[in-house]
């Protein structure tokens, strides 16, 4: 991609049509650890690769939000903390993680379709680096994103997201993709679960593609992981009851979409929640409105060696309205260089 290109959207481009369209517009115009499965901290302190200053205003919050006798006290049945994915647990740099595990998906199978090799719109994907993909089209994205995700069913699209998580690395970090997930938002995780809160993921990304392996890197369950996603059916076939993908109903949980799935899905307002886009921004204004004391969490990534730095120039997670915001009202900004002591596991 041309440096200076500035793109004014935070849609993730994951899964099916929304995100296809949206990754092909920049390519377009551009033209260009094992993770730990620990639910408990190895330190007494909590949020220990944190720096100091935000670490201080998590506590704080915390302790007040859960003493009893304090005048922001919040039970426990309304411990509600949302989470993005992409930018926020593990990077979406310099394509979200789904749409590698697209590409992925239709390498490995292309011997066995030739005529994918005779597309025209296929042929750029499965002849060029998936982090070069200046000349892929519109209709070449639908058709992998479709290929690799409608009209399979449950269990095999299960079981091809779990071989992938178990074994594609990224090219920067040559790490599995489970392993780069950022290591303070884990212990972030791990101080508001034993804080008794209950934790979502709400993510622009696909629904079915996280919930394969969010438990085992996060401790969040699938019935607690929101994201798109289009329809599905059911059918009886050989006496055994079968779920199959398929393409109608599609619903994109990004910007608005977000809070309109915590109220669809979840039922409460949150008070707690973590970001790190103008994709999120929805879901922190809606957390903000909550009658108790929240807390928004906004990620700004700012370091170009250990990660990614963006916000503006990026593919995906552009960020310029949320940051405006969260300043404006005090939500805390993390700057990810300076308060992130480590960013992975295995740093």
């Amino acid at each position: 991609m041309e440096t200076g290109q500035i793109i004014h959207t935070k849609t993730k481009y994951l899964f099916f049509v929304c995100l296809t369209l949206s990754i092909a517009f920049c390519l377009t115009n551009c033209k260009k650890a094992s993770v730990t499965t620990e639910k408990k901290e190895t330190h007494t302190e909590p949020l220990s690769s944190w720096n100091s200053e935000p670490k201080g205003k998590i506590i704080d919050w915390v302790k007040a939000v859960t003493d009893s006798t304090s005048t922001f006290y919040i039970p426990v049945s309304d411990r509600i903390a949302v989470f993005d994915n992409d930018g926020t647990l593990w990077p979406e740099q310099p394509f979200p993680n789904q749409l590698v595990f697209a590409i992925d998906y239709l390498k490995s199978n292309a011997a066995q379709h030739p005529e994918w090799q005779k597309d025209p719109d296929l042929k750029v994907f499965l002849n060029e680096n998936p982090l070069q993909l200046k000349d892929a089209t519109k209709t070449g994205l639908i058709k992998v994103m479709s290929i690799s995700h409608l009209n399979i069913t449950e269990t095999d699209f299960n079981n091809n997201v779990k071989n992938w998580i178990e074994t594609a690395k990224d090219a920067k970090f040559k790490k599995r993709y489970k392993d780069l997930v950022y290591q303070p938002m884990l212990e972030l995780l791990d101080y508001l679960h034993q804080n008794k809160f209950t934790t979502f993921i709400v993510s622009g990304g696909g629904a079915d593609f996280m919930r394969v392996w969010t438990e085992e890197v996060y401790g969040i369950p699938p019935y607690r992981v929101i994201g798109s996603y289009s329809d599905a059916k059911f059918e009886m076939i050989d006496n055994k009851p079968v779920i199959t993908k398929i393409s109608e109903g599609f619903y994109l949980d990004d910007k608005e979409g977000k809070p309109a799935a915590i109220h669809r899905f979840i039922g409460k307002v949150p008070v707690f929640c973590g970001g790190n886009s103008d994709g999120d921004l929805a879901m922190m204004q809606y957390t903000a409105g909550s009658k108790y004391k929240s807390m928004n969490v906004l990620l700004h990534h700012t370091d170009s060696v250990r990660e990614y730095k963006y916000d503006l120039k990026t593919l995906s997670g552009h960020l310029e309205k949320g940051l405006t915001e969260a300043k404006k009202n005090n939500w805390l900004v993390i700057d990810m260089q300076k308060d992130f002591l480590k960013i992975f596991p295995f740093e």
